[in-house]
């Protein structure tokens, strides 16, 4: 017999009821089209789909979905079209083909956008059908039992790292745990299969020794099971090497201190009965505290049900017992594939049931929020990886959120447009802070406000790929506002230095020649500094001659500008032009004895910045905004300015009373205290304080390095 024939029967085989001549069909066409084409290892390529439809037809996967696993390199990697496909095997099969099919033209300059592109693609299309996706993991699954036939390691550990961080947590979401724990220990064998070969070896010897204890569990649990008068089927399963390796690596134990390396499954006949076999082993065995998980009344998000619990059971051996019905138990292994219909015109009834995953949706809003794939890519991951924590609204719905998410992250699962407006929470009735980590069974109320809108401090602690993406957008759309006014105000000034009325429609005349969309992005990129505004001047007044623009012939000492203190004599800044509206730079506050520099801001006049602050980095390409400024010889201890100062102190009684009585004995005054972090033994915080110059700071800095309450404190630049 030969390989084709081989696979064709296990095919029908594995599933009678799948079309033997549409199967025959759809191994011609391939054959035809694939002719030539060799894998790795030498053999036809053809071959390879052929096997990808065995795995699928083992499912009990229909016929649509098993030809179009047979077909699904032709249109990537072959000369066949779409209308060949459409005219001998139907729409259905070539819309499937289709949405298989990786992208092939990507316009993307680094390797990892390309692989988000390709999983951009995946996501929509599965979106459409989710039978894209099923064919899509059984082709990766085939490649990843025949990627020994590659010979590049690194090609091996880039496809075996990318099925684990991808396509494994992919098969998870839609239920189909036979494909995943596959996935995960090939991609383990390749990614460490030192630490894999350790594990075998370790369970290999378990076996040996522990298979009476194993037999005899098994026969306690089964005469407690009849002497109850439940019928049932019970099993023990071994867990995989690849989560046995997961739980070491996140609980830091060795392999000796697992308990619950075999898992024991009892299937009874309806729920009823599940509710029965629990307080049966309850009743039987002690139970191990925090070890219970009901997934029956709140299913997983990928629909897995089944009531997990660890006792202290039968020989003295603490095990998990899993129970569940023989329909959760075909949904545990096949997930979606275990409700698929086989009969035409059921199937995308099917599919509207299966778009109301919500991981789903998430992932499409995604890809809506995210312009860079590399960012879509991220966000997704953290989307698939994470364990669940289940959270209700008032209303009483249940809300699925990753481990570690906050009430941000609930917002933004309600509805995007709740996100966007949520300014506070309250968990359990009680308002809470936004950053608060949501634990299981907790109720969350949303408070929202027209006027809300996301702070970019929030990604610092959300956790979903939802409202990361909604939050970057937002700060994106914000910073390119602030560019366009900023832009637009430097083209306004530099027409009017130059003696023009400036207007709009001398800018629009020049977006194609900038090869951008409109006027806006002209601005925007005179602000981020990409284009600058001599440049853009030249191009709307070709011949016009541009000047540097000369400062007066003023004597500056004899200027008197910026505020006056009461009664006393004004700052001097040496080198302001007269009439010119003066402010202190927040991020670095200047002092009278510091190195100083202005800055033109458009509608502000001149911030004055110390020499070192590290805001001035983007100023660096607009040279024309930069004043060189000193201060005045009547300056210091003139008025009172602010200082900020980086202070830890002790974290004990009265430490933050002796802080403020020392800097008011040094003729300080504070004006704002914040407290950065809080530990056992140290508070850290940003303290204002109103000084004259750098000398009475370096007083008050002295006067608090010699308080025993204050372990350390300097001065804070560029904040």
């Amino acid at each position: 017999m030969s390989k084709e024939a081989e696979i064709l029967s296990r095919i029908t085989a594995a599933n009678p009821e799948l079309s033997p001549a549409t199967l025959q069909g759809a191994t011609d066409f391939a054959r035809k089209y694939h002719e030539g084409q060799t894998r790795s290892s030498g053999e036809p390529y053809y071959y390879h789909p052929l096997e990808v439809a065995s795995i699928l037809a083992g499912m009990k996967m229909d016929t649509a979905t098993v030809v179009t696993a047979i077909l699904h390199d032709t249109l990537e990697d072959t000369s066949a079209t779409f209308q060949e496909l459409e005219k001998k095997f139907g729409k259905e099969v070539a819309d499937l083909v289709n949405g298989v099919s990786k992208l092939t033209k990507i316009e993307s300059q680094t390797a990892k956008g390309k692989q988000a592109e390709n999983f951009r693609k995946l996501v929509l299309a599965m979106s459409e059908d989710i039978r894209v996706l099923l064919v899509k993991l059984a082709d990766r699954l085939h490649n990843m039992r025949t990627i020994d036939g590659i010979d590049k390691i690194d090609k091996r550990k880039r496809i075996a790292l990318e099925t684990l961080e991808i396509y494994a947590p992919l098969a998870e979401r839609i239920g189909v745990h036979k494909i995943k724990e596959e996935l995960e220990d090939l991609a383990f064998s390749v990614l460490n299969p030192e630490a894999r070969e350790s594990i075998s070896n370790r369970l290999s010897f378990l076996r040996q020794d522990g298979t009476k204890i194993v037999t005899k569990i098994i026969d306690a649990l089964k005469k407690l099971m009849t002497e109850s008068g439940i019928e049932h089927h019970i099993s023990g399963r071994e867990k995989t090497k690849y989560s046995i390796w997961k739980k070491m690596q996140r609980k830091n134990v060795a392999f000796e201190q697992l308990s619950d390396i075999m898992a024991f499954r009892i299937v009874v006949k309806d729920v009823g009965e599940c509710y029965h076999v629990l307080g049966i082993i309850h009743s039987a065995y002690p139970t191990v505290p925090g070890r219970f998980k009901d997934f029956i009344s709140t299913p997983k998000p990928n629909g897995y049900r089944s009531i997990h619990t660890t006792v202290l059971g039968p020989e003295s051996q603490r095990i998990e017992i899993q129970i569940r019905t023989q329909e959760m138990h075909q949904e545990a292994d096949l997930g979606v594939a275990a409700h698929w219909a086989y009969k035409a015109g059921s199937a995308k009834a099917d599919l509207g049931s299966i778009k109301k995953y919500r991981w789903l949706r998430d992932l499409l809003d995604i890809i809506e929020q995210e312009t860079r794939p590399e960012d879509f890519l991220e966000n997704t991951k953290l989307e698939l990886f994470q364990d669940q924590v289940f959270a209700f609204s008032p209303k009483g719905d249940l809300i699925e959120l990753p481990n570690g998410s906050t009430p941000v992250d609930f917002a933004y699962a309600v509805h995007s447009g709740v996100g966007d407006k949520c300014v506070g929470a309250k968990i359990n009735g009680r308002i809470a802070p936004l950053n608060t980590k949501l634990n299981n069974g907790d109720q969350v109320e949303i408070i929202t406000s027209k006027t809300g809108n996301p702070s970019p401090t929030w990604e610092r602690f959300v956790v979903t790929g939802k409202a990361k993406s909604h939050i970057r957008r937002f700060i994106r759309q914000k910073q390119r506002d602030e560019y366009v006014a900023l832009g637009q105000a430097m083209l306004k000034k530099m027409f009017q230095q130059e003696g023009y009325d400036f207007t709009e429609k001398a800018v629009a005349g020049i977006v194609g020649q900038m090869r951008v969309d409109e006027a806006d992005d002209i601005y925007a990129n005179i602000g981020s500094g990409h284009f600058t505004v001599r440049d853009i001047f030249r191009t709307i007044f070709p011949g016009h001659k541009v000047e540097t623009a000369k400062l007066p012939d003023i004597d500056p000492d004899k200027i008197p500008t910026g505020k006056k203190p009461e009664g006393g004599k004004p700052l001097l800044i040496k080198g302001l032009i007269p009439g010119m509206a003066l402010h202190y730079a927040r991020c670095c506050h200047p002092l009278p004895g510091d190195r100083i520099v202005g800055i033109v801001t458009t509608g502000k006049g001149v911030t004055i910045h110390t020499i070192d602050c590290e805001t001035l980095e983007t100023f660096a390409d607009t040279p024309e905004r930069w004043l060189d400024v000193s201060w005045g010889e009547g300056a210091e201890g003139s008025e009172a300015h602010v200082a900020r100062l980086n202070i830890t102190i002790n974290n004990k009684p009265g430490a933050l009373g002796a802080l403020s009585t020392v800097i008011a004995k040094s003729g300080g005054n504070i004006t704002n205290l914040k407290i950065t972090n809080r530990s056992l033994d140290f508070w850290d915080m940003l303290v204002d304080v109103y000084v004259n110059d750098t000398r009475h700071l370096g007083n008050v800095i002295a006067a608090l390095r010699a308080t025993p309450e204050v372990a350390s404190v300097d001065r804070a630049k560029g904040r």
